[in-house]
C-alpha cells in the first residue's frame, strides 16, 4: 500500500502578501479554482494502490485543510498537527511511525507544487515502487532545464535498473556552477518528493539523526485525538531538532537512488517561478485581475481587490492585495522574505493575516480601522456558531444585514433579523448562532482602547480551541 504523505506546514514567505502565515501558498489557488493542496491530494488518486492520504500541517491551518480536503470528496485522510515547524525530517517521522506497523510504502509530497502532466507523474511513482520494495531511499530529482540558482541540485553516479545512485546532495550553487552541473549531465534538481518504506526511513533516521527519532518515538506514544485531528505533544516536540530529510537521512544513507522526473515541475517558490509556470501574453506579461498595462513587458501583474494601472515598467512583479502592495524586480524575488521578517520584527499584522480571516465557522473580513474603533462584515455558515466568550478591552455592536442570528448576551438569548441590531457590552459574555440554512451575515463595529484578536477570554468552543487562542 502507498500512502501519499502531504507536508503542508510551510509559510511561503516568498509570494507575500498574497501568501501569509494564517493563509500560506499551499491552502491558495493560485492556478484556477483548486488550492495547491487540493491538486497535490488529487494528484495522487491515479497512483496503482494508493490509499487515503496522511496530511501534516500547522495546528492553525487545521480546519482550513480539513475543509478543504472534504471540498475535493477525501472524507477520511489522516490530519496530523504541528504545534510548530520542525523542518521535514521529524513531520515524516510521525508519518513513519504512524505506519510502522503496516510497513507502508511512504510518498512523501510537498504540498506546493506544480506538476502538469499527472500521467507521467503517476507513471513514476509506479516506476519507483520496486526501489521502495527493494529498500532503497528514493528521490525524485527533476532533469534540468536551465540554471537554476533556486534548486538545490543532486549528483548521480552509476545507473541501478531505471534510476541512479546518489552521489551527493549540493547546496544551492551561484549562476556559474549551475552552468557547469548543467553541462555536466549529472545533476538534477532536488524535488524534495520521496518514496521509501516507513520501517525503512526509521531505520535510518535513528541511524543517522537518532535525537530527532527518539524525540518523534516519544511524541508518537504522546498523541491525542482532537475531533478529527491527531495533536502532537507540543513539549515533547519543541525539544526535536529542526532538521530536513535531506540533511538528516538522504545525504548519508548509502541506499538513495534517484529517480529521473521529465515533467514540468514548479515548486513555486517565488513570484517569479509563479510567473515562469504560466503562459505570457504576446508582451511577455502575466496578468491577473482587473489590471490595464501600457508600455509593459515581461512583468507578472496581480490584482486581487482592485484595479491595477502599470505603466512603462519591464521585468517587474507588481501584486495588489487589500491591505497591500508588492513592487518587485524579477531578479530580486528571494528577497522579498526580507520584507517578511521586517514586518514580524515591527510586529505588523500584514506578515500574519489577510483582511479577510477564514475560521471553522465561516470569515471575518476587516473593513475600517480608526481611533479606537473597527468594523468587521462577519459571514456565519448555517448552523455554525462562534465561541462563548467575553473580551475585557472593547464592546461591540451587531446589525444584521442578511439572515437571522440567535444571540446569547449574558443571561438572555434571542434572535435578530436583517435590518435589526445589538449591543455586546465589554466584559459581557456573548455568542453569535446561525440557525438557518443560509448564511449569515453580520456588521460589527467593535469600541474600545484595544481591539487586539487576542482580547478574547472563550468559555465554551463547538470546534476544541484552546480557550486563549486568538481566534474567535
Amino acid at each position: 500500500m502507498i500512502v501519499p504523505v502531504i507536508l503542508a506546514g510551510g509559510s511561503g514567505t516568498r509570494l507575500w502578501p498574497v501568501s501569509r502565515n494564517a493563509y500560506p501558498k499551499q491552502l491558495l489557488p493560485l492556478f484556477g479554482d483548486k488550492t495547491m493542496l487540493q491538486e497535490t491530494v488529487l494528484r495522487t488518486r491515479f497512483i496503482a494502490n494508493v490509499s487515503s492520504p496522511i496530511v501534516i500541517c500547522n495546528q492553525e491551518h487545521r480546519f482550513l485543510v480539513a475543509e478543504q480536503l472534504q471540498e475535493i470528496g477525501i472524507h477520511d485522510a489522516t490530519i496530523i498537527l504541528e504545534p510548530m515547524g520542525k523542518n521535514t525530517a521529524p513531520a515524516v517521522a510521525i508519518a513513519a511511525l504512524y505506519q510502522e506497523k503496516k510497513d507502508s510504502i511512504l510518498l512523501v509530497l510537498p504540498a506546493d507544487h506544480l506538476i502538469k502532466d499527472v500521467q507521467d507523474f503517476t507513471d513514476l511513482v509506479n516506476q519507483a515502487v520496486k526501489h521502495a520494495l527493494a529498500d532503497r531511499m528514493v528521490t525524485f530529482g527533476v532533469v534540468p532545464t536551465r540554471p537554476e540558482t533556486g534548486y538545490g541540485y543532486i549528483k548521480i553516479s552509476q545507473p541501478i535498473d531505471d534510476a541512479y545512485r546518489v552521489a551527493q546532495f549540493v547546496e544551492k550553487p551561484d549562476l556559474a556552477v549551475a552552468k557547469s552541473y548543467i553541462e555536466s549531465g549529472h545533476y538534477y534538481w532536488n524535488s524534495g518528493m520521496f518514496m521509501f518504506r516507513a520501517s525503512k526511513y526509521l531505520s535510518e533516521l535513528e541511524l543517522y539523526a537518532s535525537s530527532i527519532f527518539n524525540v518523534c518515538k516519544q511524541n508518537f506514544s504522546q498523541m491525542t485525538e482532537d475531533l478529527d485531528f491527531i495533536r502532537l505533544n507540543k513539549t515533547t516536540f519543541d525539544q526535536c531538532p529542526s532538521d530536513s530529510i535531506d540533511y538528516a537521512v538522504m545525504e548519508k544513507t548509502q541506499d538513495a537512488v534517484l529517480v529521473p522526473l521529465t515533467t514540468d515541475w514548479n515548486d513555486i517558490g517565488s513570484w517569479s517561478a509563479l510567473c515562469e509556470a504560466q503562459k505570457p501574453n504576446q508582451d511577455g506579461n502575466v496578468l491577473y485581475g482587473d489590471v490595464i498595462v501600457d508600455n509593459v513587458q515581461n512583468s507578472y501583474l496581480r490584482a486581487e481587490s482592485r484595479m491595477l494601472a502599470v505603466v512603462g515598467v519591464s521585468d517587474h512583479i507588481i501584486v495588489e492585495t487589500s491591505d497591500a502592495v508588492l513592487v518587485a524586480h524579477k531578479d530580486n524575488c528571494q528577497e522579498i522574505k526580507n520584507i517578511v521578517s521586517y514586518l514580524k520584527k515591527n510586529q505588523r499584522s500584514e506578515a500574519e493575516l489577510h483582511r479577510k480571516v477564514y475560521r471553522p465557522w465561516g470569515f471575518y473580513e476587516l473593513m475600517f480601522v480608526g481611533n479606537c474603533f473597527q468594523v468587521k462584515r462577519i459571514n456565519i455558515k448555517p448552523q455554525a456558531n462562534l465561541s462563548l466568550q467575553m473580551h475585557c478591552h472593547r464592546s461591540e455592536h451587531w446589525v444584521v444585514v442578511n439572515g437571522t442570528a440567535e444571540v446569547t448576551c449574558g443571561d438572555r438569548i434571542f434572535q435578530i433579523s436583517e435590518n435589526e441590531s445589538t449591543y455586546i457590552p465589554k466584559g459581557m459574555k456573548h455568542r453569535l448562532f446561525n440557525p438557518t440554512q443560509n448564511n449569515l451575515e453580520i456588521i460589527e463595529i467593535q469600541l474600545g482602547n484595544y481591539l487586539g484578536e487576542d482580547d478574547i477570554i472563550r468559555f465554551e468552543d463547538s470546534y476544541g480551541r484552546i480557550p486563549l487562542a486568538a481566534e474567535f
